[in-house]
């Protein structure tokens, strides 16, 4: 609970994960600097994979929190981009630099 209510845009993957990195790819494309968690070297993986399902994520990974809110994995993610709900989610965390 403590690693997801962080500011912004946090999201837990794992190295071996391509939706995970489709994801960061995504939130990065949007000019997002998302908050990554890899969990696969974590010793405590398994308790962090079970803490995210027990939370509501229907995969343990990718999970994306927003403000410390979980917004879901992969499907739930591109469904909000899709139907254009996900740019005025994080807006505030969007960066124009370069």
């Amino acid at each position: 609970m403590r690693m997801s209510s962080e500011k912004g845009v946090v999201i837990f993957t794992k190295d071996s994960c391509c939706l995970c990195y489709a994801v960061q790819i995504l939130f990065r494309d949007l000019r997002v600097q998302p908050t990554i968690h890899e969990i696969d070297n974590d010793p405590d993986c398994r308790e962090i994979e079970k803490a995210l399902v027990r939370l509501g994520c229907t995969n343990a990974v990718p999970a994306v929190f927003v403000n410390g809110k979980l917004v879901g994995s992969t499907n739930e993610v591109m469904s909000l981009h899709l139907s254009g709900s996900l740019v005025p989610l994080i807006k505030p965390y969007q960066s124009f630099h370069n």
